[in-house]
């Protein structure tokens, strides 16, 4: 195998480009001497806050720790069922899990890879709480459907917004549409940090007060434990390199739709590529440029993409309602399992050029004639 010349993810340009910026934060919480919490994780809060258009901001330990807070402080727990997509990372289900709920999947729309809205009223049942929707690649899921639908039948939304920081549903910020949004800073979205991070967004105060309460083992004050909770409280030299990168996330994000946008005007002709829908609803941020493959047997593509140095991504390979611990004998989402079976991801970032894009094409196009 080749050595991958061109990786799907590069984090280096990124933070050459703000080095200056970063490093003065990080010397600035050493200084500090304040590492868990703290000023830092404040501020950065009342920024995220002030960016998503929300009251509340809550800093955790992970986007997995914001899934499963962001449930627990809506209400949601044993026996209760919560609706979601099955073609998504494994964490949003295993989530559902974690608290005791039982993840329903609902079958996809085969444009957007999102949870199709027409498909949930046949999912809900007696014991329904909850859906959790996940803007996927960083492309909304469609909320006004899935919103009505909740107002129907009295149900919790959770968005799951780790791959979509700075997407928008009909001019509004993913994450802040529903009762609560969860967020992932891990490094390779398009707001990541320097380790593991999460962030839960919500306009509730109650919501907000269960969710600082549970990232803190259960206790408003030291001591005075009065939840079985978590330890998952965001550092501060996280928090401290998310407050530089997200004075530069929208300039980022364009960035990344003019590299999806040169990719669409190079690919077009190709017939065996499907290029990614955008929905005129949605400002889609691109956290991955997602393509099926058609015509042509998707692995093997992708073997021979390694093979010229191009680094590629197959997210997701197994639908979740297809892995050993949710798989039950004769459940099919179609669409989903479709989907894993087609979907490729292409070298995707705010500093990827338009020489490397003209790379990776001419590679395609050398492996399809």
């Amino acid at each position: 195998m080749s050595e991958i010349k061109i990786p799907i993810y590069d984090p280096r340009p990124e933070i050459a480009a703000l080095r200056g910026e970063i490093d003065a934060a990080i010397k600035r919480v050493v200084d500090s001497g304040r590492f868990i919490l703290g000023p830092e994780v404040e501020a950065f809060e009342r920024e995220v806050a002030a960016y998503l258009g929300v009251k509340h901001a809550v800093g955790l330990n992970s986007g997995t720790d914001a899934l499963v807070i962001g449930l627990r402080a809506l209400g949601i727990g044993p026996g209760d069922e919560v609706i979601t997509t099955p073609f998504t990372f494994f964490a949003t289900a295993e989530a559902i899990s974690l608290v005791g709920a039982t993840p329903v999947f609902v079958d996809i729309d085969p444009r957007t890879f999102n949870i199709d809205p027409a498909l949930i009223p046949a999912a809900i049942s007696e014991r329904t709480r909850a859906i959790v929707p996940v803007h996927l690649y960083g492309q909304a899921a469609e909320m006004d459907p899935i919103l009505k639908i909740a107002r129907e039948h009295g149900l919790k939304v959770l968005e799951d917004t780790a791959q979509a920081f700075g997407g928008e549903y009909k001019g509004r910020k993913l994450g802040t549409l529903g009762d609560a949004g969860a967020f992932s800073f891990f490094p390779t979205k398009n707001l990541g940090g320097f380790g593991d991070g999460g962030l839960l967004a919500t306009n509730s105060d109650e919501v907000a007060e269960t969710a600082r309460m549970l990232r803190a083992h259960g206790a408003r004050r030291k001591y005075e434990n009065e939840l079985l909770g978590y330890n998952s409280r965001l550092d501060a030299l996280q928090a401290a390199v998310l407050r530089v990168k997200l004075r530069h996330l929208d300039e980022f994000n364009q960035s990344r739709r003019r590299v999806a946008q040169k990719y669409g005007i190079e690919l077009k002709d190709l017939g065996w590529i499907n290029l990614p829908y955008q929905a005129p609803d949605s400002y889609h941020v691109f956290h991955q440029y997602t393509v099926r493959v058609s015509g042509m047997e998707r692995d093997s593509l992708r073997h021979c993409l390694a093979e010229r140095g191009i680094g590629t991504m197959v997210y997701y390979p197994v639908p979740l309602h297809r892995l050993p611990v949710y798989s039950r004998p004769g459940v099919s989402f179609p669409r989903a399992e479709e989907a894993s079976g087609s979907v490729l991801s292409l070298p995707m970032g705010p500093f990827v050029s338009p020489r490397v894009v003209e790379a990776v094409v001419s590679a395609l196009r050398e492996i399809g004639t």
